[in-house]
């Protein structure tokens, strides 16, 4: 206690404006954070305590995600409050106008406001998730179980395997620090609209991970000065320069073809400029199929058995060509692709995640004794979604276990059934190509899945009536076909006038207010009832 007054001295010299208390086994007994914390709450600065942030094993990952909340929790108090000020401004004088806040997590789930504020660690990676909540929530309703989400915005772009049930990982790292905490499973490149290209001492053609943001952003912004993706596809007749976010900001088509001319002064072989806009294509196209692979073939799925949903402002320029790498026989772009995000948000239920280590051998294993942990973190987790509004039958709780071969440092998260260490020896096999199942198991950590079940936005299907599609415009795109960049006549169609059950055949270039999709020779587009794209072969 002495040392402890002491640090507390000294940080109040510094002004410490947030606290993080890590001790080496608190997930076992916090008795000790929470008298450290007793002792220097006349602070008055927030404090993280490892064993509420991430009561497992593993100081360094444990500690890490701690500091990270701690960083985070001072600037995550004043959002949330100068939210709520805004929220309660909008209220005023509106007795039937309440406001019930919660915040995305990294999980798929929402948290309260307050919750958010304590724990804002859970927020970090919460935009990616919204998108993965979203096209989930697309592929349910039209009957879709295994889907690949490929949301490709300006800087970089989320891709997310989902194989019956959104995936969730212990392993994300934000700035090469590990943060333990479950979030949804994603893999980030940077490849996006506004990734920029440049040859490299080698002589090749890079795009990204540098990216020209929306500020100063693309050279056909008008302020850019570094060719990028976008500008690879203003070049090639993709984006309609007239048209692009509906008109309200047009692209300035000449310079960017002088930067091409510039770029193509310089570029070590000879090239036309459209051959170096397709190359960009290219290069971005490969970045993001390989890392497709990473979450697809690397784990042991096959990408053909998959449907690709693509969205975000740049998802339907990239899909069909990725689609066709990858042999991944359908794609699907939901209806406003560039906000699907944001309705994942509106669709997510309250999440609240329960762990802690047990570290069990094989044969210390008994059902008394999972149960009686399982018993407390639900104990909680109900005690929690109670204390947000929510009723017992809107509750609904999933048991999980960790599990590894004796020996391993590393685990496999599966669902909790009485035949789990049967399923993870399939689990392992899947994952890794091979299985034991001679091998002894550890049990390392039990784990508590809490939903509160939120009221749910309705999808409402449109009776087909299928239409002829009537262009607003048709001009010159440039495809590749084979080795050689090919100019094709092009008919542009406004999303918003292809009623559900309207064909389009490629090539054609799907125009709306968020996004525009690439139809390219030899794939079709269909309408469906939720009003999606639905993008397949022809033939």
């Amino acid at each position: 206690r002495e040392r402890v007054r002491e640090v507390r001295a000294r940080l109040a010299e510094l002004g410490v404006e947030s606290i993080a208390i890590c001790y080496l086994f608190a997930f076992l007994e916090p008795k000790h954070e929470r008298e450290t914390a007793e002792l220097l709450a006349d602070l008055g600065v927030p404090i993280s305590l490892s064993h509420e942030i991430l009561p497992e094993f593993r100081e360094y990952e444990r500690t890490s995600t701690t500091v990270i909340n701690a960083y985070l929790a001072p600037l995550m108090s004043q959002y949330i409050s100068r939210l709520e000020e805004g929220l309660a401004l909008l209220g005023e004088g509106r007795a039937s106008r309440r406001f019930l806040l919660r915040i995305m997590q990294s999980n798929g789930g929402s948290i309260s406001a307050r919750a958010a504020a304590q724990q804002p660690v859970r927020t970090v990676l919460s935009g990616p998730a919204g998108g993965v909540v979203g096209a989930f929530a697309i592929a349910q309703h039209v009957g879709l179980s295994k889907i690949i989400t490929f949301d490709m915005g300006g800087t970089s772009t989320d891709v997310s395997l989902v194989d019956g049930a959104i995936q969730t990982t212990h392993e994300a790292r934000i700035a090469e620090l590990p943060i333990g905490i479950p979030v949804i499973d994603i893999h980030t490149v940077g490849a996006g609209g506004g990734s920029i290209a440049r040859v490299d001492e080698g002589g090749a053609l890079r795009v990204g991970p540098e990216s020209a943001g929306a500020d100063p952003g693309p050279v056909c912004y008008g302020r850019g000065e570094a060719l990028t993706v976008t500008d690879a596809h203003l070049l090639l007749g993709r984006l309609d320069p007239d048209r692009f976010l509906g008109g309200a900001m047009p692209l300035d088509r000449e310079r960017t073809i002088e930067y091409f001319r510039a770029f193509r002064r310089h570029f070590p072989r000879p090239a036309s400029e459209i051959e170096i806009a397709l190359g960009i294509l290219d290069v971005a196209n490969a970045n993001m199929a390989r890392a497709i692979k990473v979450i697809s073939i690397e784990r042991g799925y096959d990408p053909r058995d998959f449907t690709l949903i693509a969205f975000g402002g740049a998802g339907g320029l990239h899909a069909c060509d990725l689609a066709d790498m990858l042999s991944i026989p359908r794609v699907l772009v939901p209806k406003h692709p560039g906000l699907l995000s944001a309705l994942g948000v509106l669709l997510s239920d309250v999440l609240k995640d329960y762990s802690q280590t047990v570290m069990l051998a094989q044969e210390e294993i008994a059902p008394e004794r999972l149960e009686a942990v399982f018993a407390r973190l639900e104990e909680r987790a109900r005690a929690d979604l109670q204390a947000e509004g929510f009723s017992p039958d809107r509750i609904l709780l999933s048991r999980f276990v960790d599990v590894r071969y004796a020996g391993q440092s590393f685990e496999l998260s599966l669902p909790f059934t009485r035949e789990f260490i049967a399923d993870f020896h399939r689990a392992h096999e899947r994952r890794y190509g091979y299985a034991d199942p001679t091998r002894k198991i550890e049990l390392v950590t039990v784990r508590v899945k809490a939903h509160g079940i939120t009221e749910k936005l309705s999808f409402r299907p449109k009776a087909h009536r299928p239409t002829v599609a009537k262009p607003v415009a048709r001009r010159p795109v440039y495809f590749r076909e084979g080795a050689v960049p090919v100019a094709r006549e092009t008919p542009f169609y406004w999303r918003e006038a292809l009623a559900p059950g309207t064909a389009i055949t490629g090539p054609a270039i799907i125009l709306e207010y968020s996004a525009t999709t690439v139809v390219p020779p030899g794939w079709r587009a269909d309408v469906d009832e939720y009003e999606n794209v639905r993008l397949s072969r022809e033939g």
